[in-house]
C-alpha cells in the first residue's frame, strides 16, 4: 500500500510516495511558509500534496513540535512561528480524503533508524541537530512517544544554566546552543548574521571563531549523549539533521564524548537514511512496522 509521507520542518516541507518496501518513488519539497500562520501552512501543505495524493492510500506525517491527538503543538514557537495548536491530522485528511496519522519528526526518524540497524539491539536513541535539536527513544524495541507526545525532546534539557534563553522559554537548553539556530545566534563580529551553513563553510576554511562555534556545538551534544547514556543505558546513538550530518561534525562529537568517563561512552553513527529518516519512519509507523 502506497503511503504519502510528509515531513514538516522549521525550514522546509517534504512529501514523498513510499511503498511498503520503504522505497521512495516520487517526492517534492517546498519551503516552510515564512509567515507560519495556520492558513499559510494549510495552503503550503495543499500545494505540496496535490501532485502526489491521487497515488496514495494513506497519509503519514512527521513534524517538528509535539504531536498530541493529531494536533501540532510547538514547544519552541520560533521554529514554527505562531503554530501553537494546529489540527495537523484533520487538515491532511480534509485536504487528501485519506486516513492520516502524525508523529514527531525525530520520533519517526528514530523508528526508521532503529529498523536500519543490523545488530541485535533493543535500546537506541536518535538525535537530530538541525534548525532545532530533537530526539527519539527506542526502549525495549518500542518507540517512546509519551502520554503527551513529549518523549525524546532532548534538545530542551539543560546544557548551561548561564546560557542563552531558548525559544521554549527555558534558559540554557541544548537547542539554544547546539542547533543551527543557536550556532548562528552566538556568532559575533564578521560572522554576525551568518547562518549555520555559512559558519560551517568558514570553519572548513580555518576561520577561528567559526571553528570555536562548531566545536562548542559538538561539545554540548557530546555532553547530552553522556546524559542520555546515563538515563537510558542505550546501546547506540544515531545522529541526523543538517548540522549533525555536516562533514566532520560527528567526528568532533566522538572526540568530545571520548573525554567523558568510559561509563558514559556509547556507539555513535550517522543516520542511515540521512535526511529522509523522518519521512520513512512515519511511513513505517503507518504500516504498523515492528
Amino acid at each position: 500500500m502506497t503511503t504519502l509521507a510528509i515531513d514538516i520542518g522549521g525550514t522546509k516541507l517534504a512529501a514523498a510516495l513510499v511503498g511498503d518496501d520503504l522505497q521512495i518513488r516520487e517526492r517534492c519539497e517546498r519551503p516552510t511558509p515564512a509567515s507560519k500562520t495556520p492558513d499559510a501552512l494549510r495552503e503550503a501543505l495543499k500545494m505540496l500534496v496535490e501532485p502526489l495524493q491521487a497515488q496514495a492510500k494513506r497519509v503519514a506525517i512527521a513534524s517538528t513540535g509535539i504531536i498530541h491527538q493529531g494536533v501540532l503543538q510547538s514547544i519552541n514557537p520560533q521554529n514554527l512561528g505562531g503554530l501553537m495548536h494546529f489540527p495537523l491530522v484533520h487538515t491532511l485528511e480534509e485536504l487528501t480524503g485519506l486516513p492520516a496519522l502524525a508523529v514527531n519528526d525525530a520520533q519517526a526518524a528514530a523508528w526508521a533508524e532503529y529498523h536500519a540497524i543490523t545488530e541485535d539491539i533493543s535500546d537506541m536513541v536518535f538525535i537530530t541537530v538541525s534548525t532545532g535539536v530533537g530526539g527519539g527513544i527506542v526502549s525495549g524495541g518500542q518507540l517512546l512517544t509519551g502520554a503527551g507526545g513529549l518523549a525524546g525532546h532532548l534538545g530542551h534539557t539543560l546544557a548551561d544554566p548561564q546560557g542563552p534563553v531558548c525559544g521554549c522559554g527555558r534558559v540554557g537548553c541544548v537547542e539554544a546552543i547546539a542547533s543551527g539556530r543557536g550556532i548562528a545566534a552566538a556568532a559575533q563580529g564578521e560572522l554576525a548574521g551568518c547562518d549555520a551553513k555559512t559558519i560551517f563553510a568558514r570553519a572548513t576554511e580555518g576561520h577561528e571563531q567559526a571553528i570555536r562555534l562548531v566545536q562548542h556545538s559538538a561539545q554540548v551534544l557530546a555532553r547530552l549523549i553522556a546524559d542520555v547514556k546515563a538515563t537510558t543505558d542505550c546501546q547506540r546513538v544515531v545522529i541526523g539533521g543538517s548540522v549533525g550530518l555536516a562533514p566532520g561534525y560527528l567526528a568532533q562529537v566522538r572526540h568530545f564524548l571520548a573525554q567523558e568517563q568510559p561509563v558514559y561512552h556509547v556507539a555513535l553513527s550517522a543516520a542511515h537514511y540521512r535526511h529522509d529518516a523522518g519521512l520513512l519512519g512515519a511511513a513505517l509507523i503507518a504500516q504498523g512496522g515492528k
